[in-house]
């Protein structure tokens, strides 16, 4: 039996006839294994009647077989990677799905579909590791046999960088990998920011990384006989789907702002009207006034491996600004931050960065607490990480602070503007030809 998923739906027709089935309309392109899958796990909006008696569709999840009739497909779609998979439409024509197909209560389908995508996002985070795992060893082999004026490429400063940044992406995907692991283990609620995070940095690391590997081998990465060409563009995808990176910044974002706005409603509410809520602002200004005054601290342990105290450090300052960052944002944009989509990417780079800085340094403080072999490296390989992190993480928070005006982003969206306006490069030939 094959498993698929239908993400979303595009066209659709369904509804609860007299024999307790429902007929099922509806097209979708892009589902993998569509044209070989027996059995199909289907999302379709269907009419639910609240307990105030008012009409509305919510989703609701199905299993529906092949032979129930009323299901075809296309041909297969020639993609640039992933080429082994058979992606194509699949049509559903007044298919009957039984009432017994309902998969959990009728309705319920929303909540269903973002748990298979929480997972989906997790696991691919987590495979992108092990994809950038194996083509760091293939890199480094090649890096240590291959001669270039006399010395082998791996003496070389430039290949070093290439192979030392691909380690460090590998150990932090791999180490939010298990810490977002051990928090489902644990049976937390809802890690939907935690998988996408893993996602997003997962397959932003892949994509550098197979870039990176491929120059190692220059030339040869480029020909059909090595497989490095065949890695990118099966790499490629990892961005895309599972919810595009762009947009799970932007869930990332939003998601960690509407927490803090919920924290942070009495003073919300006491802005609406400053006279009763005085006191409460008050509060709130002073609060304001103790931040620019004294470094905020986050608590860290005090056992921790004196090689990762800078690191920690820097993790619990950062940490501690990132709420003040927040709390700017919020007052400067109020409800418009939905639309401010540079800005919101930028939280969600720091969100990620700090999610991950975390993470490397709870595995490289456990390796070396339990003298595992490779602690040494491991420490190396967080401290690299949280050098790289933190540096962005200034930079971002830099660039929020700023303003749009300062930081860049007003002269990017008016380019942008121009070039959508013409429709194309607006410059002439530099030689007027």
């Amino acid at each position: 039996l094959v498993w698929i998923f239908i993400s979303s739906v595009l066209s659709l027709s369904l509804f609860l006839s007299l024999s307790l089935s429902f007929s099922l309309s509806l097209s979708q392109i892009w589902i993998s294994n569509g044209g070989i899958a027996e059995i199909f796990t289907v999302f379709a909006k269907t009419e639910i009647t609240n307990d105030q008696g008012e009409k509305k569709d919510k989703v609701t999840a199905f299993i529906v077989e092949r032979s129930f009739g009323g299901i075809t497909n296309g041909k297969p779609e020639d993609k640039l990677g992933i080429r082994c998979s058979n992606t194509c439409s699949v049509h559903f024509d007044n298919t009957r799905v039984p009432m017994e197909n309902v998969l959990g209560e009728v309705g319920s389908g929303f909540k269903i579909a973002m748990q298979i995508l929480n997972s989906g996002r997790f696991g691919l985070g987590a495979g992108c590791a092990g994809g950038v795992k194996f083509m760091l060893s293939e890199a480094a082999k090649h890096a240590t046999s291959r001669k270039q004026f006399g010395r082998n490429l791996a003496e070389f400063g430039i290949i070093q960088d290439k192979l030392s940044r691909m380690a460090v992406h590998a150990y932090a995907m791999e180490s939010m990998a298990y810490m977002t692991s051990g928090l489902l283990d644990k049976g937390e609620a809802d890690c939907s920011v935690e998988a996408a995070m893993c996602k997003i940095y997962g397959s932003d690391g892949a994509w550098w990384s197979v870039n990176e590997a491929l120059q190692v081998l220059g030339g040869l990465g480029y020909m059909k006989d090595y497989p490095f060409e065949r890695y990118l563009r099966d790499t490629r995808i990892c961005l895309i789907f599972e919810g595009t990176n762009e947009i799970l910044r932007l869930f990332v974002a939003l998601n960690g702002l509407q927490h803090i706005q919920d924290i942070n409603k009495d003073v919300i509410e006491a802005m609406k009207n400053p006279l009763s809520g005085f006191p409460v602002l008050c509060s709130a200004l002073l609060r304001n006034a103790k931040d620019r005054v004294h470094t905020l601290q986050v608590p860290i342990k005090s056992n921790l491996p004196k090689q990762l105290q800078p690191s920690a450090q820097l993790w619990a300052q950062q940490t501690a600004a990132f709420g003040k960052t927040c709390r700017f944002v919020l007052i400067k944009y109020k409800k418009g931050v939905i639309d401010q989509q540079l800005v919101l990417r930028r939280l969600a780079d720091i969100s990620i960065n700090l999610f991950g800085m975390s993470a490397v340094i709870s595995r490289a403080a456990h390796a070396i607490s339990s003298s595992a072999p490779e602690a040494g490296h491991e420490a190396e390989l967080c401290q690299g990480f949280c050098k790289i992190a933190g540096d962005q993480n200034a930079q971002y928070t830099a660039d929020l602070l700023k303003g749009p005006v300062k930081n860049g982003d007003t002269n990017l969206i008016s380019v942008a503007k121009s070039i959508c306006e013409a429709g194309d490069y607006r410059p002439p030939h530099p030689l007027g030809v």
